[in-house]
C-alpha cells in the first residue's frame, strides 16, 4: 500500500491567525508520513514568506523524497507554484501549463514513478476560480501530447481543483475513465480550515488503482497551518 497527501499549503500562512509558519506545514506533512507528497502555492522569494525558497526547503527537509518544482506565477520579487515530492525516483517529470487567457497562471506537473508495484503517472495541479476556465484547463490537460504519451500507467490525479459545484467529475473526468476517490464531496469538506464547508481538494484514479482509504486530517495542528486541510489516501495499484 502507498501514501499519498495532497494539499494546499497556502503559502505556508496560517487560515486564522495569518502568521507565516512554514514549520507548522513541515510538522504537519511530517506527522502523516506519505510516500507522495503534492502540494499547491509553494513559494519562491517572496517578500511575504521571508523570501524563503520554500521548494528547496521543503525537498531537503525530506530527503530522500525526488522533488520536482512547477513556478506558475511570477511577480516582479517571487512566485508561487506547485512541489510534488515523492518516495521513489521519477522517470518522467513535466510542467504543463494551464493558463487561461488573461487569467493567473496555472500548471499541471505530470510525472511518472518508478514506484515498487510499476510505473505511477501521477498529476498535480491548482485549478482556476472560474468555472469556465477549470473546464478549459482540465481538457486542456487531458487531451495533452504528454498525457496521451503516459496513459498506459496507472493514474491518480490531484490537487486544489477549486471545483467548489463539484461539476468537473460529472462532465469531464470520470467520461474519461476516472473515478473519483473523495466522494460524497460532502464528506471531503477541506476549506477553510477552521471550519470547512466546500470540497476543493479531490483525487480521482484509473481502474489499475485501489483506494483503501481516503480522508481529511482534522487536527489543531492542520486547522492552523493552512486555510486548507490535507487530504490523505492510501491506496494501491495492480503491480
Amino acid at each position: 500500500m502507498m501514501r499519498l497527501v495532497t494539499y494546499n499549503i497556502h503559502k505556508g500562512i496560517g487560515g486564522n491567525d495569518r502568521r507565516y509558519n512554514l514549520e507548522r506545514i513541515i510538522d504537519v506533512l511530517a506527522t502523516l508520513d506519505a510516500d507522495f507528497l503534492c502540494l499547491q502555492e509553494v513559494t519562491i522569494d517572496l517578500p511575504r514568506t521571508s523570501r524563503h525558497d520554500q521548494a528547496d526547503i521543503l525537498a531537503e527537509r525530506f530527503q530522500p523524497m525526488f522533488a520536482t518544482f512547477q513556478q506558475n506565477v511570477h511577480w516582479q520579487v517571487g512566485g508561487y507554484g506547485n512541489l510534488l515530492l515523492s518516495r521513489w525516483p521519477l522517470s518522467e517529470h513535466h510542467r504543463i501549463s494551464l493558463q487561461f487567457g488573461q487569467k493567473k497562471p496555472r500548471g499541471a506537473q505530470l510525472v511518472v514513478v518508478e514506484s515498487p508495484s510499476g510505473l505511477l503517472r501521477l498529476t498535480n495541479w491548482h485549478l482556476g476560480l472560474s468555472e469556465r476556465e477549470r473546464d478549459w484547463q482540465v481538457r486542456r490537460l487531458l487531451s495533452h501530447p504528454l498525457f496521451h504519451s503516459t496513459a498506459k500507467h496507472p493514474t491518480l490525479m490531484c490537487g486544489d481543483f477549486n471545483d467548489w459545484r463539484n461539476t468537473l467529475g460529472r462532465t469531464l473526468l470520470i467520461p474519461h475513465g476516472l473515478a473519483q476517490a473523495t466522494s460524497p464531496p460532502g464528506k471531503f469538506r477541506s476549506f477553510p480550515a477552521a471550519m470547512p464547508v466546500i470540497s476543493l481538494d479531490k483525487v480521482f484514479h484509473c481502474d489499475g488503482i485501489t483506494i483503501e482509504s481516503a480522508h481529511l486530517v482534522k487536527t489543531r495542528q492542520t486547522r492552523q497551518a493552512s486555510d486548507h486541510l490535507p487530504l490523505l489516501v492510501n491506496f494501491s495499484m495492480q503491480s
